[in-house]
């Protein structure tokens, strides 16, 4: 069963895309922004952005993506390629104009994926905290980290354990405790943040979906992506994520720094959702970037 998300006043719609229901909401009027959530979030995760940028004159969609949130947990070999295939057709579908892709984490990639990838189809991109890859890459870690790293995704991809670790995982103050690594604001885990996090996990497929997501290809990285960028971009890094370490950062400001059409703005005392934990500043910045197009 899929579940209900606590997204306060978001219109829960639903779309089919090969043979899935996918979930996602739409608010406003005006040029289309697209918002993709990173690893484990969905739509809820926006809960303070879309009204706000749909109020400044903007039609903000937001997705989950396929195997998150309220949409279907399906069987199958997940990749960023899936996930970009997913909201190209979605785009097709529901928007079919220049569009600003905005993402956090695993969306932020995707984001700058759509907009190298399909050029034609953006107008330029938000990337909140983006990430290097779907996972590490092997030579990312240090060699006990990766042996570590390997047998866990076995461990969680078994038929025999698979089941009893992802329970451990998704555990509310598992959850919490999570939550409490990234953001640096703690009053900004409210159960709320955490309700949106743990329902998921109660559908059906959810674990099948947690350990193909984390044995999949790492896929393109942000340098190979970058050498094809045509569209403008505004980058936002919460400077105290463990997760994405601010130095992720400097391949932007080096862009920025050519004179490209890249802004890089640091956020102080935010973590890997700044857009969740400041969202007053996010919101700003990016409508004062939007301004700039």
């Amino acid at each position: 069963m899929i579940t209900q998300l606590p997204t306060r006043n978001l219109e829960k719609l639903t779309w089919q895309w090969q043979g899935h229901n996918i979930n996602y909401t739409v608010m406003g009027h005006g040029e289309p922004l697209l918002l993709i959530h990173g690893f484990g979030a969905s739509v809820g995760h926006w809960r303070k952005n879309i009204p706000v940028l749909a109020e400044k004159g903007y039609r903000v969609y937001a997705l989950d993506l396929l195997g998150f949130g309220a949409s279907d947990k399906a069987i199958l070999d997940y990749s960023l390629e899936v996930w970009e295939q997913q909201i190209k057709d979605f785009w097709l579908a529901h928007i079919n104009q220049p569009t600003v892709f905005v993402g956090n984490s695993i969306g932020g990639l995707l984001a700058l994926m759509l907009i190298t990838n399909h050029p034609e189809i953006a107008k330029g991109a938000v990337l909140l905290n983006c990430a290097g890859g779907l996972n590490h890459r092997p030579d990312e870690l240090n060699l006990p980290l990766r042996l570590i790293m390997g047998a866990f995704t076995k461990l969680v991809s078994s038929p025999l354990t698979g089941k009893f670790i992802f329970n451990n995982i998704r555990q509310k103050s598992r959850i919490r405790n999570t939550l409490a690594q990234v953001y640096c604001d703690r009053q900004a885990i409210t159960e709320e943040l955490v309700e949106i996090l743990y329902q998921p996990s109660c559908d059906e497929g959810a674990q099948q979906v947690f350990a193909s997501v984390l044995t999949a290809p790492a896929g393109p990285t942000p340098d190979q992506l970058l050498a094809k960028l045509q569209h403008p971009l505004l980058v936002l890094w919460g400077e105290n994520d463990p997760w994405t370490p601010i130095k992720g950062a400097k391949i932007y400001q080096d862009l920025a720094g050519k004179g490209e059409k890249v802004q890089v703005y640091p956020i102080k005392n935010a973590g890997h959702c700044p857009h969740d934990e400041k969202p007053e500043l996010v919101n700003q910045l990016i409508l004062n970037w939007l301004e700039t197009l």
